[in-house]
């Protein structure tokens, strides 16, 4: 396990030493760059040499990334182009509202969409199953941007129950400390701030979560059905064990494995998701701000933003590995 572990995290190495190079060429090779982007289109040859001059833009790429590389590996992700901050300070501002973002997200399609495919699987041909193929078909058919919207408009504009921007309500003077919200407002025992944490989370978890749960329905679906007709099942069921004791142990325990892939994988999926919905929501993490660097060709936070992806997307598919010897102790990773 930890010989597997160590050689995984080797891995991350080059995986992210190639998505930062060819992050770099491809930013630079858009059309524009950050001096039309800042001073505007009519702004004079002699103000955008000065403005690239100033920041080393005017140097060629492979001497521009050799001293970014040098500086990503000191823990120094560049400054932002526009507000001059530097992109660490940025992203760990930013980082904590997508996580808690994501994680809602997650545990929404998670916690419903697991059982609904088990019980579809359970009641085959059933009216449950079709009502969830079809629910499910629709779930993967809606654009997070237009279900987003949509979702705004039936409970904040129509009906007015929850809010539509943001994280907090600017009004509550809320101040945290570490600005993962929710624990800020446990923390603190502030009771009537955490419900408005968690009033303003409800809809963009919502938009960002519905596509992963029509997935990890159909797969927790499809793999119910496989084992439900495995050998070992039918023997359990002849001596005589309890329909909750084989659901349990035998068919959804070896139902799980091909669903927790997929749980990773749209866990990591779900970060690119956050670009939109946080968007639509103007929600205050790292995808609006890395759509923000996209209008402005800002490079360093661009990079940084990216890199941050890669690193979770990694990190989440590392952890999906070493669940497997977990939940299926004949499987042994080494």
């Amino acid at each position: 396990m930890l010989k597997y572990l160590a050689r995984r995290l080797l891995l991350v190495i080059p995986v992210l030493f190639v998505t930062s190079l060819l992050v770099f060429l491809f930013i630079r090779a858009l059309p524009g760059g950050p001096a039309i982007a800042l001073l505007g289109e009519r702004a004079t040859p002699e103000a955008v040499e000065a403005f690239e001059q100033a920041r080393g833009l005017d140097r060629p790429v492979y001497e521009q990334y050799w001293d970014y590389l040098r500086n990503v590996l000191s823990g120094d992700l560049g400054a932002s182009i526009r507000s001059r901050q530097p992109v660490t300070d940025e992203l760990l501002v930013r980082f904590p509202a997508t996580v808690e973002l994501a994680v809602a997200a997650i545990l929404f399609a998670v916690l419903i969409g697991v059982p609904l495919g088990f019980l579809a699987a359970k009641h085959y041909q059933g009216a449950l199953d079709q009502t969830s193929l079809v629910a499910s078909l629709i779930g993967i058919s809606f654009p997070v941007f237009f279900l987003g919207l949509l979702l705004k408009y039936v409970f904040a504009v129509r009906f007015d129950l929850l809010p539509t921007t943001g994280r907090i309500d600017v009004r509550s003077g809320f101040d945290g400390q570490t600005n993962f919200l929710i624990l800020d407002t446990i923390l603190a025992r502030d009771w009537a701030a955490l419900r408005d944490v968690l009033a303003h989370l409800v809809l963009p978890a919502v938009a960002l979560g519905t596509i992963p749960l029509a997935i990890i329905a159909r797969i927790t679906r499809a793999a119910t059905l496989d084992v439900l007709g495995e050998d070992y099942v039918r023997t359990a069921r002849a001596k005589g064990l309890k329909a909750s004791v084989v659901d349990r142990r035998h068919v959804l325990g070896n139902a799980l494995l091909p669903v927790v892939t997929v749980i990773g994988l749209q866990a990591g999926l779900l970060l690119t998701g956050a670009v939109l919905t946080e968007t639509v929501f103007n929600w205050p993490g790292v995808g609006q701000w890395v759509v923000a660097a996209i209008a402005n060709r800002d490079y360093a936070v661009l990079q940084g933003g990216i890199l941050f992806f890669a690193l979770v997307v990694i990190l989440v598919n590392l952890l999906v590995d070493l669940s497997y010897a977990f939940l299926n102790p004949r499987i042994r990773l080494r």
